[in-house]
């Protein structure tokens, strides 16, 4: 079972999660399903890990959270596309277009 899974067991379920970390139930099950906690943990744009470990009453902590339910696939070498929060195989993909030969009135899509 996943760090996430037990943690958001832990608080009471997805609702309670939620509402602790002032997120939708579906944000909730999107960590359940990919196993870890968003990428704006990592960069400091939210604290979910230390509202769920203060509504934890002392189950777990933030520290211990953020170690085991964080992204766990390396950059791709040679400065691929693969992010450092995705699984193995949800690469992101870039279509590369050149917009200098993009015509006036075209798309530069079609």
């Amino acid at each position: 079972m996943s760090a996430i899974r037990l943690a958001v067991e832990q608080l009471g379920g997805v609702s309670r999660c939620a509402r602790v970390c002032g997120v939708s139930p579906s944000a909730v099950c999107k960590w359940l399903r990919r196993g870890r906690l968003p990428r704006t943990e990592y960069t400091g744009e939210t604290r979910h890990a230390s509202r769920m470990a203060a509504a934890s009453e002392g189950a777990f902590t933030a520290a211990w959270l953020l170690a085991n339910a964080g992204p766990t696939t390396p950059p791709a070498a040679g400065g691929g596309t693969s992010s450092a929060g995705d699984a193995p195989g949800e690469e992101d993909t870039v279509e590369q277009t050149d917009v200098h030969q993009a015509r006036p009135g075209k798309s530069l899509t079609s």
